[in-house]
């Protein structure tokens, strides 16, 4: 861990408190009309950083929690928290991050550095994704082209607006939440999305 790092880890709690205060980034969007996805989501792959490629179909009958993340972010602390919610729910959720740089840089290392930073710092076991474009260019993510595709997931068109953006999708494979950055994984609002 950089010096960066180890002091936005300290600071974390700090800036989710600031966050709260000021409403950034504190945005929660839930598919209220049960809005079904015109494409499956199961039709999707994951390339994971270990060069693998994953069907999202093997997470059928789960609720998936798909974020964005990167290692040089205010928000790098909710690695822990992730990693505390998978633990807490693995037999009916799967966490999966996609690595990303889209946001003021915060993510230059290679595939092998992220996994080996976010092994050592924060015991993350859930998947990591190959590091990619989360925001929308032609070179996005087709995960996250589907999530802010209101033509494919069926509602919402709400794109990342910072690193830790997550979006639920339940067992069925339908979008059913948006959480801000700011919105803990540990945060009433997301546990109650997943145990429901």
């Amino acid at each position: 861990m950089t010096f960066k790092q180890t002091i936005l880890k300290a600071l974390y709690p700090l800036w989710i408190w600031f966050t709260k205060l000021t409403g950034k980034n504190m945005n929660i969007l839930s598919n209220d009309q049960q809005a079904a996805p015109a494409k499956p989501v199961y039709e999707l792959d994951v390339q994971l950083n270990n060069g693998q490629s994953v069907p999202l179909s093997n997470y059928k009958g789960k609720k998936l929690l798909l974020v964005n993340t990167a290692s040089n972010c205010g928000y790098t602390g909710q690695y822990n928290e992730l990693q505390e919610l998978y633990e807490r729910y693995k037999n009916q959720l799967t966490i999966i991050a996609f690595p990303a740089n889209d946001f003021a840089e915060q993510e230059k290392g290679t595939d092998e550095e992220i996994a080996r930073f976010c092994q050592v710092n924060f015991g993350v076991s859930f998947p990591l994704a190959r590091k990619s474009v989360v925001i929308n260019s032609n070179e996005q993510n087709p995960v996250f082209n589907w999530l802010t595709s209101k033509k494919l997931n069926g509602w919402n068109e709400q794109a990342p607006t910072w690193n830790f953006s997550k979006y639920l999708v339940n067992e069925e494979g339908v979008l059913t939440h948006y959480f801000d950055p700011s919105i803990s994984p540990l945060s009433v609002e997301v546990v109650k999305a997943v145990e429901s």
